[in-house]
This record gives C-alpha cells, sequence and structure tokens, in this order.
C-alpha cells in the first residue's frame, strides 16, 4: 500500500464519551505503513460538541480530528453523509471508513480492511469481525432480507428454521474472508469508486436497513461486500439506542424501525412485493405470538410487534407514498 487515504466518519448523538474513546481506539491506525487517516465527527445536533472539541484539544488530535456540528438530528445516514461530503471536500479519499460511536478499533482493523481491498479491486465494500464489550466474539454477517425470512422470524419453530436456512438473514460466520450480501454499518470501509456510482446513504432511513440498502444499491452497481475477519472491532452494542441491547428482555421497537423497514422492502421488491412479504409476516408474527403464548414464553416477545407491524404496513394506502432518495453525490460536491 503507498498513500491510501481513509476518511474514518464516526456520528455521534448524546455520545461524547463513546466518541472520545472510539477515537483514542484509531490513534495506532495511523501509523499504518502506507495509510494517511483522518477522522471526521459529526455531532448529530445532541449538544456533544462542547465535549468533544475539549477532549479533542486536550489531547492535541486538531491535526487529525475534524468536529461538525449538524444543524438537525437527521438519523445516521444523514449524519454520515454529511461527514462523507465533508471528506470529499478535502480531496476524494482512497476510502471512507463508517465507526459507531460506540465502537473501538482492535489494532490493525483499518490497516487490515484497507489490505483487503486493495487486493480485491472488485470489492466495494468490506467490514470486521465484532467483539461484544466483555470480548466474547459477535461473528455474523447478513443476507438481505426477503419473504422466506420474513416468515421464518415470525415463527421462530426449529423445523421451518431448518427448511429456510438459506434464507435466515443472520449469517454466522467463520474465520475466513467472504462475500455476503451486508454487513454491520458499525465497522464499513467502502472503496471511493462506489460513491461515484451509487452516491451515499439514502437519508429517508433515519436508522436501520441503511446500510442493508446502501449494500443492495451497491451489489445492482457491480461491487460485492466482504467479511473481513482479520480486521476486529469491539462494538458495545445498544449503548446508543438502547433498542437492541446485547442482553436483556426484548423492547419495544421505535416507529422508525417499521418505517425504515417498510421502505427497505418497498425499494427492494416494488411496492406489491413489499404488500405480500407484509401478509406473510404478519400471518407468520401472529401464529409465533400464539406458539409463545401456548408455550408460556410471551416474554420473548417484542413487545406489540404484530401491532406495531400492521399499524406500519404498506397494506394500508396511507403507508405506500414512498419520498424520492436522497443521498449524498460525490458529482455534486464543491
Amino acid at each position: 500500500m503507498t498513500d491510501v487515504t481513509v476518511a474514518v466518519v464516526v456520528v455521534s448523538y448524546r455520545s461524547s464519551q463513546l466518541t472520545i474513546e472510539c477515537l483514542r481506539s484509531l490513534q495506532p491506525e495511523r501509523t499504518a505503513a502506507g495509510v494517511r487517516l483522518r477522522a471526521i465527527v459529526i455531532d448529530n445536533a445532541s449538544g456533544d460538541l462542547p465535549a468533544l472539541d475539549r477532549a479533542v484539544r486536550e489531547q492535541d488530535w486538531s491535526d487529525w480530528v475534524e468536529l461538525i456540528e449538524s444543524s438537525r438530528n437527521g438519523g445516521f445516514a444523514y449524519g454520515n453523509n454529511l461527514g462523507i461530503e465533508r471528506a470529499y471536500l478535502h480531496g476524494a479519499p482512497s476510502y471512507i471508513y463508517l465507526l459507531n460511536p460506540d465502537a473501538q478499533a482492535r489494532p490493525g482493523a483499518i490497516g487490515e480492511l484497507v489490505r483487503f481491498l486493495e487486493s480485491h479491486p472488485d470489492a466495494g465494500i468490506a467490514g470486521s469481525s465484532i467483539e461484544n464489550s466483555d470480548g466474547s466474539s459477535w461473528p455474523f454477517a447478513f443476507r438481505f432480507p426477503n419473504l422466506f425470512s420474513e416468515i421464518n422470524d415470525g415463527l421462530q419453530f426449529g423445523l421451518v428454521t431448518r427448511l429456510l436456512r438459506r434464507w435466515v438473514v443472520a449469517r454466522e460466520m467463520g474465520n475466513v474472508a467472504q462475500a455476503v450480501d451486508w454487513i454491520s454499518g458499525c465497522s464499513m470501509m467502502i472503496r471511493a469508486a462506489v460513491f461515484d456510482a451509487i452516491g451515499g446513504l439514502d437519508e429517508n432511513f433515519f436508522l436501520y436497513f441503511e446500510e442493508t440498502d446502501f449494500c443492495r444499491r451497491a451489489r445492482a452497481a457491480g461491487f460485492s461486500t466482504w467479511y473481513v475477519p482479520q480486521s476486529r472491532v469491539m462494538h458495545a452494542r445498544g449503548q446508543i439506542t438502547g433498542v437492541m441491547a446485547a442482553a436483556g428482555a426484548p423492547r419495544r421497537l421505535p416507529s422508525y424501525w417499521f418505517e425504515s423497514r417498510r421502505r427497505y422492502f418497498a425499494l427492494a421488491f416494488g411496492r406489491s412485493g413489499a404488500m405480500a412479504i407484509d401478509a406473510a409476516a404478519l400471518a407468520a408474527y401472529s401464529l409465533g405470538w400464539l406458539k409463545r403464548l401456548a408455550l408460556l414464553h410471551r416474554r420473548t416477545a417484542v413487545p406489540h410487534f404484530v401491532r406495531d407491524l400492521a399499524r406500519h404496513s404498506l397494506l394500508w394506502p396511507a403507508n405506500r407514498a414512498l419520498p424520492a432518495p436522497r443521498w449524498f453525490s460525490p458529482h455534486n460536491a464543491n
């Protein structure tokens, strides 16, 4: 690798201390051979900026960390697009690296992703293996959601899961790099050519499904996505949103999760296809809820899921409007 530039984008929302620890984990990565790294931190209108600014000055990070205050909390995709746009103002980087504020790069994490992408020119996106905050592994990448995965998720029945194994969204990964459908957006390195071809993340996704949609669009443009276990990142899941915590009883999902799900399926399968998937999902989740009720396992279900899924479904005409995509395009960068 010679003179590879990496712009790290971190979107902070009421997570200043986590963001500071995230930046601290990047310091050793700045000395990787052939890699020039800078970080762009977006405060998504949360009031984090004073604490972040103080830490950057105290740690003498001003030469490689840039802070930007967003005028509004537009969500994960919106904040990342602000950071990507700022990175392009400094000259198009070789790679953009999206890193969650509740994540920390383990030694060599960035260098491994760069080395992989440099040696696989057809790959457009690469992501790390993940460890939990207690040091245990979370070795998953993903298949695109579809009709069969929704039926399986709803029923949660052993025989059905075995029959539909090839469509189950979560894939337990091994120790060898593999092409996958999509990876977690908590650690995602993206080749600049991908942005040239498809633009940034769709800002209509406030939170969740935005990286799934981005990888789907990248594949349609001819770019593959890879899971690279040699790169390792710690991710304290649930620290920021509190929605997908690593342990504990399931919590009710926020409206924006269902809105993002609805948009993803409409874009991926068309309105008619998404409506058919919704109908099947509602039936499967209803049957799954009755199974839990009969087995006295009600507390293992996400509270009010069937009701919320129905309320946000495309089966209702009022939910069928699909706003036009909004994203950063390097072709419009100054």
